[in-house]
């Protein structure tokens, strides 16, 4: 048996939250920190694995929505559940609920296994009750207009983007759970420059000793 002793030392360890409503700039947010170092995990992709056959994701949502929102293989089909989910404010409700304590499981299970500085990049980070897992909240934040006008950009339907906007609510929760506030309102350089100061205030705190949640 291994003693205590002879243990291998666990990698000291940072948990950071990335949130910020659509179009903020979040994922751009993600990017920087991943080019820079951190190991960052995408909750979108955590849900799609979840919704992978036999994945215990797949298993909620039959037993929410019924069969007619699978494939043939036992996966999900993404279309048919937004529809039956996104319709109706309680049908998504119910959803989120199911889901998000499985992200959250599984954002753990990844994280135990790395070392230094590990995001997690979420939308509804805060909404999902995730805030007191890390040991920093990190949001990006940018004017609703600005946002809609990058939305659309992007191709989304005006009218559809405004309501996506309208559903997220002001932010004033997301921000007020936050201890970093990123502005994207300006020129890439500045969100860099941003983005840098908070890796070195990371990186000092994690060689000060870090964090073990």
């Amino acid at each position: 048996m291994t003693s205590a002793a002879e243990q291998p030392a666990v990698a000291p360890r940072l948990l950071v939250g990335l949130t910020g409503g659509l179009a903020a700039g979040k994922s751009t947010v993600a990017r920087l920190l991943a080019e820079r170092g951190a190991t960052v995990i995408d909750a979108d992709r955590l849900v799609a694995d979840l919704y992978r056959a036999g994945e215990p994701g797949a298993a909620r949502v039959r037993e929410l929505f019924g069969d007619d929102v699978l494939r043939e293989d036992g996966s999900v089909d993404h279309g048919e559940l937004a529809a039956r989910a996104f319709a109706h404010g309680e049908a998504r409700r119910r959803l989120e609920a199911a889901i998000h304590p499985l992200v959250g499981q599984r954002f753990r299970e990844i994280a135990d296994r790395a070392g230094g500085i590990v995001v997690l990049e979420a939308t509804l980070l805060v909404e999902a009750g995730w805030a007191d897992s890390f040991d920093l909240v990190v949001t990006v934040e940018a004017p609703l207009e600005l946002r809609l006008a990058r939305a659309v950009a992007r191709g989304l339907d005006s009218a559809e983007a405004r309501r996506r906007l309208e559903a997220q609510g002001s932010g004033e929760t997301r921000r007020a759970a936050a201890q970093r506030v990123l502005q994207n309102d300006g020129d890439p350089e500045h969100l860099r420059e941003q983005v840098d100061v908070l890796v070195r205030d990371l990186r000092q705190h994690l060689n000060e000793g870090g964090a073990q949640r």
